[in-house]
């Protein structure tokens, strides 16, 4: 049992992630998957193939959980985005050196999000997991050439929005660890030369503040808005910004005096510019990521502090 557990919960794990977009629920997941192994070996059942009967369990659960969380996201306030993980040799994610990587991108699981979550299963199992049809339609109980025609439609949705990412990695990080030095510097100029002109950020903060409501797109704004958000942050709760790897892509975390995390940033590169940067700092959306900085707390503090 712990051979089988220590063997399969990366895969199971990286599944659950790409399927629902969140840590914590992708963890529930796999922990409710093995349990349902666990009952079915203790009653005797035999179980030729652990990896089949435990990716079939959490990719049913993760179909069952995606679609009511499709309905909580439609009252979801401001933008959702998924639950950043900050990604390295060690993420527990084996189709993250492959190929495939870009899968795991915030870009990615977004446009995922247009799939019915049938559709997003059938793509993911066979396309990114390698799983042949006939195993995939005994785990989402269709037939195999259904199963082909699913897929087909959904890799029709994800090529048209499939998005782009600067090709040489050394070029991305490079572009990167610019970006957070202007930002750090507070260089506008810096800032906007290395961003696309339509380039777009996206903020979901699950209502807390500080934040924005709807996606903001343009050189200038940009570059404003993110330079006005680290000086209001630098002021307030002194911060640090570092360079991090989000979801197999550049990124950035922001943290206060003491090392909480604050929040985290991941960037879109392509052509040699930034085309999107994804800003989280929902706190339920960080809280897997250690200790977190109560930001309301310190600017209410702050404001308290300021003669009136």
């Amino acid at each position: 049992m712990p051979d089988v557990f220590t063997d399969l919960r990366p895969l199971l794990f990286s599944i659950a992630y790409r399927m629902l977009g969140s840590v914590s629920d992708a963890e529930d997941v796999v922990q409710d998957a093995y349990l349902r192994y666990h009952r079915a070996v203790a009653a005797g059942t035999e179980i030729e193939s652990p990896k089949a009967f435990l990716s079939a369990i959490t990719t049913r659960l993760a179909i069952d959980l995606l679609r009511s969380a499709r309905v909580r996201r439609e009252t979801y306030v401001g933008q959702w985005l998924p639950e950043p993980l900050l990604t390295d040799a060690s993420t527990p994610d084996p189709a993250q050196q492959s190929a495939e990587s870009d899968s795991l991108s915030m870009a990615f699981l977004l446009v995922l999000e247009r799939l019915s979550p049938v559709e997003r299963a059938v793509f993911l199992l066979h396309d990114v997991f390698g799983y042949e049809f006939g195993a995939v339609a005994s785990i989402v109980g269709k037939s195999a050439d259904n199963c082909r025609q699913v897929a087909v439609r959904a890799r029709r949705h994800v090529s048209e929005h499939r998005p782009r990412f600067e090709a040489s990695r050394t070029q991305r990080e490079e572009l990167a660890d610019r970006f957070v030095a202007a930002l750090s510097e507070g260089d506008l100029g810096g800032l906007v030369e290395l961003l696309a002109a339509d380039v777009v950020v996206t903020g979901d903060s699950g209502g807390m503040s500080p934040s924005w409501p709807r996606p903001i797109a343009g050189q200038d704004k940009v570059a404003r808005l993110l330079l006005g958000l680290a000086e209001q942050m630098r002021r307030v709760i002194g911060i640090t910004i570092s360079r991090v790897e989000v979801n197999g892509q550049p990124g950035a975390a922001i943290r206060d005096a003491d090392g909480q995390l604050v929040n985290v940033f991941s960037f879109d590169i392509a052509d040699g510019v930034v085309q999107a940067v994804r800003s989280v700092i929902s706190r339920e959306k960080l809280r897997h990521l250690g200790p977190l900085a109560d930001v309301q707390a310190l600017m209410h503090a702050r404001r308290a502090g300021e003669p009136s």
